[in-house]
């Protein structure tokens, strides 16, 4: 709470008590307001200055801290936090967790309406250089990612959280315009492969950055779906084919649904160099798409994180699974789709750590008939 009668003049003092969806830290003013704190950790007692403000929330930058939280420690990165890659650099990887398990949970109970709990999360054990994948901006003068609040460029010659061939790719880079960097087990600036659980993936189009932690959430995916031989699965958001492939080996049949025709070119050949005769895959929109195939016994959704669509879910009910594993990088909207899927209840939920040092969070779920 703040310390400042209502109406009173700066300073304010406030103690932070969690955490937002974007990793702020968060407290009240005492005219009830909720006040995002950028860099911020649960437990500190601040002096803050507001620099925007709402009829039911504000927004503040820290002046002084007052009392440092048992949970705060020294950022191990020089261009934190003015690089809006990182959220977290200024707490425990504990409270980190902590902080992305009371997301997850709050948005079920509050916007899903369900009493389920996550109560732990997965994890690689690896909290920097994970990522796979790099976007890197230029001013023409300096190459770097954008400031956390604005497109600023701040020149970095080293990411923690790239992996060593992205970073050694920093230094010959010429800055100009925008340039996407990915690196696979074949290397950079080739066609590329990536292995999961000994099948081999062609990367084109989206592909999880975090290869490690992609495979704890897609083995948690093929346990949820739990597919048999003598049954069908369909992916409707199949990208390169990578979930369709991973849960659809254990199944009779599997068709992948992908908006995009590159993604499904490329999970065509996935599939053929995988040996696996039996998945097939289709250019069209989630919504709106024709096969035959009724009654499928399991349907995995994976969506980008504005969730389903009505007309995506009106066509799930269409279907009538008999299982859904929803895959989700944003717990808000799932909780949502979940409330949404009439007919059928959250049997079991999994967080996962894809993004450390960062206040993304990924999830898997079960949803069967209720």
């Amino acid at each position: 709470m703040a310390n400042n009668p209502v109406g009173s003049a700066p300073p304010y003092i406030v103690t932070v008590t969690g955490y937002g969806s974007g990793g702020d830290g968060v407290a009240r003013l005492d005219d009830g307001r909720v006040v995002f704190i950028r860099n911020a950790a649960r437990g500190d007692v601040l002096e803050v200055e507001l620099k925007s403000e709402q009829s039911r929330s504000a927004r503040a930058e820290i002046v002084r801290i007052l009392t440092a939280s048992p949970y705060r420690v020294k950022p191990d990165c020089d261009f934190y936090p003015e690089c809006g890659g990182c959220d977290f650099r200024h707490i425990t990887y504990e409270e980190e967790l902590w902080a992305k398990l009371r997301r997850v949970n709050d948005a079920i109970e509050r916007i899903g309406g369900i009493p389920v709990r996550v109560s732990g999360i997965l994890q690689t054990g690896q909290t920097d250089g994970y990522r796979n994948k790099a976007v890197f901006h230029s001013d023409g003068r300096s190459i770097g990612f954008y400031h956390s609040k604005s497109h600023e460029i701040v020149a970095i010659d080293r990411c923690l959280l790239l992996k060593d061939d992205l970073n050694d790719a920093i230094r010959s880079l010429t800055p100009v315009g925008e340039v996407t960097l990915r690196s696979g087990r074949n290397g950079l600036f080739q066609p590329l492969e990536e292995e999961l659980d000994g099948l081999v993936f062609q990367i084109s189009g989206f592909f999880q950055i975090n290869t490690a932690a992609a495979l704890l959430l897609y083995r948690k995916a093929r346990e949820y779906a739990n597919m048999q031989k003598n049954e069908v699965l369909i992916d409707m958001y199949c990208g390169v084919g990578t979930l369709t492939l991973f849960v659809g080996r254990d199944a009779g049949y599997a068709l992948g649904i992908e908006h995009n025709q590159a993604a499904v070119e490329a999970a065509r050949i996935n599939a053929r160099q995988n040996g696996i005769p039996h998945a097939e895959f289709m250019t069209a929109d989630a919504a709106a798409w024709d096969a035959d195939v009724a009654g499928p016994d399991c349907v995995i959704v994976d969506p980008p994180r504005k969730g389903l669509s009505p007309g995506v879910i009106r066509k799930i009910s269409g279907l009538s699974p008999g299982r859904i594993v929803y895959v989700s990088c944003d717990p808000a909207t799932l909780a949502r789709d979940i409330r949404e899927l009439k007919g059928y209840r959250l049997k079991d939920i999994c967080a996962v750590d894809m993004f450390p040092r960062t206040a993304n969070v990924e999830c898997c779920c079960l949803l069967v008939k209720a």
